[in-house]
């Protein structure tokens, strides 16, 4: 690889938005399959920008080592920001369910099957059912919860793609 392309601020940019989104989500797959806390639908719903910022990072980084227009490169980029910036919403608000700023969504009091089935079935599905809940915590380090350390990352992660956003602006 070029030396010239690792000294890019939008190749970088766009090759450690999809690095630093691969390293988030396989953090939450860390936590969700090794230390066993499974996923609210408000944690899901936090990684779907990181599984469209991952390949967009990639494809964009690839394009720009073979030579993408600079339009291409600013609207990559630009796609990144927004893509990030959403990140960083969705866990601002799933933070603000947790701390009880305001209230989260009804699916967040577990699932309900298709089928419910007799009602001793139904009881006793409901007595052994895990319920999941988005307005609780499962693991906080220096007061911070999994979706707070979610809006920083997307917030430093939009702060790299603006970065290369800039840095294609002011090259031309």
């Amino acid at each position: 690889m070029d030396s010239a392309l690792l000294r890019s601020p939008p190749f970088v940019a766009a090759l450690a938005v999809a690095l630093g989104g691969a390293a988030t989500i396989l953090g939450a797959y860390f936590f969700q399959y090794v230390l066993g806390l499974p996923p609210c639908p408000l944690c899901l719903d936090q990684r779907v920008p990181y599984y469209i910022a991952i390949p967009l990072g990639l494809a964009l980084a690839v394009w720009i080592w073979r030579g993408a227009p600079v339009w291409a490169v600013r609207a990559g980029l630009a796609a990144l920001v927004v893509v990030m910036l959403v990140g960083a919403g969705l866990g601002l608000y799933h933070a603000g369910v947790e701390w009880r700023w305001w209230p989260g969504p009804t699916d967040c009091s577990g699932p309900v099957g298709a089928g419910l089935g007799s009602a001793a079935d139904l009881m006793s599905r409901i007595e052994v059912a895990r319920v999941v809940r988005c307005d609780e915590a499962a693991w906080r380090f220096l007061g911070l919860s999994l979706a707070g350390y979610n809006v920083l990352i997307a917030l430093v992660l939009t702060a790299v793609a603006g970065w290369g956003l800039a840095a294609s602006r002011r090259a031309g």
